[in-house]
């Protein structure tokens, strides 16, 4: 397997670009080189010498639909001050339950699924670091002083499972007026 270079080359950052638009919208379970590579033009050779292997690749993609998923993360860190959680969450679910989101979305689904049922190679801690990265940033958003509580804690830990289980909903279903509600109700019970 050839060393992989630190910094991709510019051939390497358009193939992945246009891998990831594939990935997003036909997924990664059947996942083949050879129809990737024909539908983004290029050879199978050429993503194996610039990837390493098909799990590399995967990786690579993994990365990028994390990079999607932190750069919202990142406008929910208000630099006056924690924004607070209930309307933190309020803003997340804007976000997924947004129709233009939904390949993202269903790429992510896919990809912590198969962290959960494959703990190794491609998918290996994809999951756990998705629930870590949205924890923080929920935390984040909370005072200092519910942050760093045991119910603070909680309280995030209820908001995230609220998002992702409506998310998983709305992704299965495509009922956002449902969801929704369902959200804004669990939001009146999370209070401000």
């Amino acid at each position: 397997m050839p060393e992989q270079p630190t910094t991709p080359s510019a051939r390497q950052t358009e193939l992945l670009e246009a891998a990831y638009r594939y990935a997003l919208a036909h997924g990664l379970a059947d996942l083949s080189l050879r129809p990737l590579a024909t539908a983004i033009g290029s050879s199978p050779r050429v993503l194996m010498f610039l990837f390493g292997t098909k799990d590399g690749l995967v990786k690579a993609l993994l990365a990028r639909a994390r990079t999607d998923e932190l750069e919202l993360l990142d406008e929910l860190r208000p630099p006056g001050g924690p924004l607070g959680l209930a309307p933190a969450v309020e803003r997340v679910w804007t976000w997924l339950a947004a129709e233009e989101h939904r390949p993202l979305l269903r790429l992510w689904a896919e990809a912590y699924a198969r962290s959960l049922v494959e703990p190794d190679g491609a998918w290996a801690g994809f999951a756990r670091a998705t629930v870590h990265d949205w924890l923080d940033v929920l935390a984040a958003c909370q005072p200092p002083t519910e942050r760093d509580s045991d119910e603070g804690a909680t309280r995030r830990t209820l908001a995230l499972a609220v998002l992702r289980g409506a998310l998983l909903d709305l992704l299965a279903t495509n009922d956002e007026p449902r969801t929704t509600t369902a959200v804004h109700q669990q939001l009146t019970l999370l209070g401000g």
